[in-house]
């Protein structure tokens, strides 16, 4: 029985009831808030293990709040909203958004968002060196690579990014992120050169490049390690 504490900001009555009914029956806490200065009080006030936040609140926009919460809380926030575009979606991820789910959803994948979201957070605070994904592992202290055992020839670039990627497992990083952490503010125009690295880095990690199970592509938005 986890009983991690789950923050809800969303205005929407019916909504809330959802989350809290799902969520408490799989053994989470969860406290309210339906608008987003109340959200900001109550995180503030209870240090919740992960946030779900709605970007379209009463006094003010999720993307404001996400951007004032990431001033000081650390653990996970994903996005549950309405706005599906583009836009949105990459703006809450480069604020710090971990993940981005959007209305209506499905109640399994919400929950496993949840779980990476909590795991990955957790981990975080142990400071594990040790990331294993599947058949995938990911020593970050030796700086080794592992696939079903046998060790994994990796560039000095392909490393930093699977690593990456490993960090934030479960998270849709944005292109514009990848490329200012792997190589620069310089290069945050260049995903040809992004796509280019992913390739390789998948015929060295996949079963079949062409068909992802690690590296899934996000159209239009980035990458997710999974």
């Amino acid at each position: 029985m986890n009983k991690d504490e789950i923050l809800i900001i969303d205005d929407e009555p019916q909504i809330r009831k959802l989350l809290d009914i799902t969520l408490k029956s799989n053994d989470y806490k969860t406290i309210h808030a339906e608008t987003g200065k109340q959200g900001i009080l109550l995180a503030a006030g209870n240090t919740p293990e992960l946030i779900l936040l709605d970007l379209g609140l009463p006094d003010q926009s999720g993307h404001e709040v996400l951007k004032e919460l990431r001033q000081w809380y650390r653990k996970s926030i994903i996005i549950v909203s309405v706005q599906n575009s583009e836009n949105d979606i990459v703006k809450a991820l480069d604020n710090g958004a971990t993940d981005y789910l959007t209305k209506p959803f499905r109640t399994a994948e919400l929950l496993a968002r949840i779980r990476s979201a909590i795991r990955r957070s957790q981990d975080a605070e142990n400071n594990t060196s040790l990331i294993v994904l599947g058949d995938l592992e990911v020593d970050l202290t030796s700086r080794t690579v592992k696939k079903n055992a046998e060790i994994v020839r990796l560039t000095s670039t392909e490393y930093n990014l699977l690593a990456l990627f490993a960090r934030h497992e479960g998270s849709v990083l944005t292109h514009q992120f990848i490329l200012k952490e792997i190589w620069g503010v310089g290069s945050q125009a260049e995903t040809q050169y992004l796509r280019v690295f992913v390739g390789t880095l998948r015929k060295k990690i996949e079963d079949n490049p062409n068909q992802p199970e690690h590296i899934i592509t996000e159209n239009g938005v980035g990458y997710r390690f999974q």
